[in-house]
């Protein structure tokens, strides 16, 4: 008589859960590192391009390098506008002295979806600059 019949159809049962619970952590917190790491990206690049929309005139006049606040905002959106990726909200301030952007990505999992409950995600990144000449020390 065999006593093991059967067995091997129990593990299946039991472990297949568990082995595809671990590759939805695997790969969805990889697309979560993925989105945070491409949010906080997309700032910066917004931050920067921002914080080359130098006044001009004030430079000439203070020898300082002062921001126009509204052509810097606008060179922020404009370049997180460019950007493909889902982009659920995302703000740009500036004043004269630097640049904010803030960034919120949505990310929906591709193995953890399947779990009731377990629907999309957001992930934000945010980045300030600020103008600085060749002289001056880095803040």
């Amino acid at each position: 008589m065999n006593r093991d019949r059967g067995a091997m159809a129990l593990y299946v049962v039991l472990f297949t859960p568990t082995v595809l619970m671990l590759a939805g952590l695997l790969v969805d917190g990889g697309l979560a590192i993925h989105a945070r790491q491409r949010a906080a990206d997309m700032a910066e690049q917004a931050a920067r391009a921002g914080a080359n929309q130098i006044d001009t005139d004030r430079l000439r006049e203070t020898g300082k390098p002062i921001l126009d606040p509204a052509r810097a905002r606008a060179a922020a959106c404009a370049l997180l506008d460019d950007y493909d990726d889902k982009i659920t909200a995302s703000r740009c301030d500036a004043t004269d002295q630097a640049v904010d952007v803030q960034v919120e990505l949505t990310v929906k999992p591709q193995i953890l979806g399947i779990i009731p409950g377990l629907g999309s995600f957001t992930m934000k990144g945010s980045a300030t600059a600020a103008p600085i000449t060749g002289n001056a020390p880095a803040p």
